[in-house]
């Protein structure tokens, strides 16, 4: 080891002069120091009173003196330090890091036998609770000089920008561009060609407000971001292979409509935030509510509870709060004031829930429905701190009270809830009792007509007495499961113990009885059904034989219960079937003190991180880069001041999304063409990447609304709002939003994936990229082939007149219906000369390839060379870039 160290140190020596030029304390030093050492020897802990968060602190040493010799490597503490054989002396300790490596320990020593130099305008980090996002936000005051037609709120935050770094925005977009993005950030489908006629043609001063105001009220606004949300929230359906269950839950599309329907109720921010993490604490017996927990139901792992927890904590802080507290579940968090126990007194709050699923009015089988949800299953579950984040080594002798990280103040106050009796004990809802007694009373029903109508007919003695006995049986099933509910409400009331025993044993016998009288009537049946086996005329003596062996046993079987079923009622106990399952009658509490927390005015990131995810999806890049982490490797925004405005806003207006959209949408920045024009921009210069937005961005249109707008444009879109997820592999032939697609992990609709669908796994910020599948996937797809046809053969005859004009007209047309413009006259000039080219191609079908392969649309081409010629116009649009682009 040493012989390594004097090894290394001497290529430091030898090569001091190099190495002086080759080693950046910026570059090679600094980053280092705040991998390895950060923890430990930073701006929020300094064990041994050391900091190497900066050059002039490392040379200032510890509480023993310095660490550093300039231009003497080998005889400075630190490398020594680093160095050390024994694991006790050696840095960072055994368990916080992995040790330097050769490379590291020579660029080290390299600095410090350059004589340590100190940049001399480098920054020391403050203590990092002063971060800015740590500090609850205040409204800044807007600038007062400024352009007139910069005076909205966030265009005078924006303008300050433009005149403090000298750059000219842009003119505002033409009304096409501007009305298709209102309608694609809005509702995400396309203005119809009537739509934008009508807006066209509005010239007063509310046209613009107006149009705004009809989107905002759109069902389909709540759709369009309902979508995004899904991806912060990490939306999955059930994720399992034909009855398995491995991640998420069944029916949890009924959290997908809560969003949708929330949104479009303009629900405040702070209140969907309440019910998704604790809708069962605060309306635990109302089912409007209650499907709001999916976002606690979506992170279920069949296998694993502690991946299930560690998700459930990993993605509130960071959906909600803009907070990477998972960092600190090994160790405490490196940048960020959170100590590893605050990653485990945050999960202390979800350690007593479950999930379950509960039932809906006229559907008994949850497999085929129910409501999905969170509650508390145990509320003596204790939390232990995982020592060096092992699951396997948990400190038990140190169990952990549930908390909030400190360093975002605020009030985290529990009050255990009390539940009503329906919710603890669900059989005895109301409708279940109902329809579980009324379907009982149905099959009673059903066996006295028989019994009548073979009494009326004379039938045969046994056939009668097995009828008389279904009517027996079905008469004792009422009474017992009347018996059983009386006796249940009793017991989960508690408070007559000889009340209790008495009608439990009366419940206890009518179960018996009614069991012995089906046990009979079950070996009746198979008596029968053996009979039956034996007169089969079936051909063939093997297939006979096989079926009267099947009977046999299962009336061996029947015979077995039925013994059983009698000898039990000689029993005199008070042993019955509840009708259900009974909870815990009381909640933590836990999750609504959590919830309350996070959706009050006093917390500093709650409104911050939920502009910022808005402001993003209007823009195509956030204020904040990082959109889960504002914490300190988030350093202050450029535009602290506008995320600041926006959150006050957004908090004094009952946290309304739709306020917020609609302050965009309406500001000069939104509306700014996202082009300089053909004369450029000296702005691009100063700001080529646009982040002080002097322009539009450019933006490629999320996947599920590529979809959507193949079917929209064609009129064929199916606008029916909620509903239970539809299978992915139906995405080429079904005629719903993207949206009802099953989404979740192995079960997404290839077309979406290509054109980059969310993950379900995580997916804060979706990617973007540009790949050759995508064209092809357009180009190929079945959807786009058929929608293209049909739209071709709408907009041809709406295209007729006495002129000669109808060709150009249809594509006028086609224009306006699919990209939401005219063309201009090139694209006229190119789209004409197209028709009359392909015309002619498919008029010879000598010249035409056929390619095999694909799945071919239900829409077939049209016979007629012209026709088909326009058909391919239409999906050629189809696969336009702005198409799919907003711009």
């Amino acid at each position: 080891m040493w012989r390594c160290l004097f090894f290394f140190l001497w290529i430091g020596v030898a090569g001091q002069n190099r190495a002086a030029d080759d080693v950046d304390y910026q570059r090679d030093i600094k980053p280092l120091f705040a991998a390895k050492c950060a923890v430990c020897h930073g701006a929020l802990k300094q064990e041994s009173g050391l900091r190497l968060d900066a050059a002039m602190l490392i040379r200032k040493g510890s509480d023993s003196g310095a660490i550093v010799v300039p231009g003497q490597a080998a005889k400075s503490l630190l490398i020594s330090k680093v160095t050390a054989e024994d694991p006790d002396e050696r840095m960072p300790p055994e368990g916080e890091g992995a040790p330097l490596n050769a490379q590291q320990v020579a660029k080290l020593s390299s600095w410090i036998n350059a004589g340590a130099p100190v940049p001399q305008d480098e920054f020391v980090p403050a203590d990092p609770r002063l971060h800015w996002v740590y500090q609850v936000p205040v409204r800044p005051e807007l600038p007062q000089a400024g352009p007139a037609d910069w005076s909205h709120p966030i265009d005078a935050l924006i303008a300050c920008e433009h005149r403090r770094l000298g750059l000219t925005a842009v003119e505002k977009a033409d009304r096409h561009t501007l009305l298709r993005r209102a309608y694609m950030d809005l509702i995400g489908l396309p203005p119809t060609r009537e739509q934008i006629e009508s807006f066209l043609q509005d010239e007063s001063p509310l046209a613009w407000r107006k149009v705004v105001d009809s989107l905002l009220e759109s069902p389909h606004y709540g759709e369009r971001w309902g979508r995004h949300w899904m991806d912060v929230w990490r939306y999955s359906d059930w994720d399992g292979y034909q009855q398995q269950l491995r991640g998420s839950q069944r029916h949890i599309w009924r959290w997908r409509d809560w969003i949708v329907q929330s949104l479009n109720d303009d629900k405040g921010y702070d209140r969907m935030v309440v019910e998704m993490l604790a809708g069962d604490e605060l309306a635990p017996d109302d089912p409007a509510v209650l499907p709001a927990t999916g976002f606690l139901v979506r992170n279920y792992h069949t296998s694993n509870r502690n991946m299930w927890l560690d998700a459930t904590v990993e993605h509130t802080a960071k959906a909600f709060l803009g907070m990477t507290l998972n960092c600190a579940r090994c160790h405490d968090h490196k940048y960020d004031p959170i100590p590893q126990t605050a990653y485990y007194q945050f999960r202390a709050i979800f350690e007593p829930h479950n999930v379950r699923t509960d039932w809906i009015p006229n559907q008994p089988d949850l497999m085929k429905d129910g409501i999905p949800r969170a509650f508390d299953a145990d509320l003596a579950a204790q939390t232990f701190l995982f020592v060096l984040g092992n699951d396997k080594h948990p400190d038990k002798d140190n169990p952990l009270a549930p908390a909030v990280p400190g360093v975002l103040g605020g009030n985290f106050e529990i009050k255990p809830v009390e539940l009503p009796l329906q919710v603890y004990y669900p059989a005895l809802k109301d409708f279940v009792v109902k329809e579980r007694l009324t379907a009982a009373r149905q099959q009673l029903a059903a066996a006295e007509t028989a019994v009548a109508d073979a009494q009326a007919k004379d039938q045969e003695p046994h056939a009668l007495e097995m009828l008389q006995r279904t009517e027996s049986v079905a008469r004792l099933r009422i009474e017992s499961l009347q018996a059983r509910e009386t006796a249940d409400r009793v017991k989960v009331a508690g408070n007559d113990e000889a009340k209790t025993t008495s009608l439990a044993i009366a419940a206890a016998k009518l179960e018996r009885q009614f069991a012995a009288e089906q046990a009979a009537l079950d070996v009746d049946q198979k008596q029968s059904a053996v009979k039956t086996a034996e007169s089969s005329q079936e051909k063939g003596p093997k297939k006979k034989r096989a079926a009267i062996a099947k009977a046999k046993k299962e009336l061996a079987d029947a015979e077995k219960k039925r013994i059983t079923a009698q000898a039990a009622l000689k029993n005199t106990d008070h042993q019955y079937t509840p009708l259900g399952k009974e909870y815990p009658r009381t909640s933590s509490g836990r999750r609504l003190a959590l919830a309350r927390w996070i959706a009050t005015k006093d917390n500093p990131a709650t409104a911050r991180v939920a502009v910022n995810h808005i402001w993003m999806r209007h823009f195509g890049s956030p204020l904040v880069d990082n959109v889960f982490d504002f914490g300190l490797r988030s350093p202050r925004p450029q535009h602290a001041d506008l995320v600041d405005w926006l959150a006050v806003e957004l908090m004094e207006n009952n946290w309304s999304m739709k306020h917020l959209h609609r302050l965009i949408v309406t500001s000069r920045t939104w509306q700014l063409a996202s082009s300089a024009g053909p004369q450029g921009n000296p702005s691009g210069e100063i700001d080529r990447d646009n982040h002080y937005l002097w322009r539009a961005n450019v933006r490629r249109l999320d996947a599920e609304i590529v979809r959507d707008n193949v079917l929209a444009v064609s009129g064929q879109l199916d606008t029916t709002l909620s509903g239970a997820d539809i299978d992915f592999r139906q995405g080429e032939v079904s005629r719903r939003r993207s949206i009802y697609l099953r989404h979740a992990y192995e079960k997404q609709m290839t077309m979406l994936v290509l054109f980059d669908a969310a993950n379900p796994t995580d997916c804060y910020r979706r990617s973007q990229s540009i790949v050759p599948q995508q064209a092809l996937a357009l180009s190929n797809s079945s959807l786009a082939l058929g929608q293209s046809r049909l739209l071709a053969g709408q907009l041809w005859p709406e295209a007729a007149g006495d002129d000669q004009g109808q060709e150009s007209r249809f594509i006028q047309s086609a224009f306006l219906q699919i990209l939401g413009r005219p063309p201009d006259n090139e694209e006229l000039a190119v789209c004409g000369q197209f028709l009359a080219n392909q015309a002619a191609t498919l008029s010879d079908p000598s010249q035409l390839t056929t390619f095999p392969g694909g799945t071919e649309p239900k829409i077939k081409p049209a016979a007629d060379p012209h026709q088909r010629a326009r058909e391919n116009l239409v999906h050629v649009l189809m696969n336009h870039n702005d198409f799919i682009t907003v711009r």
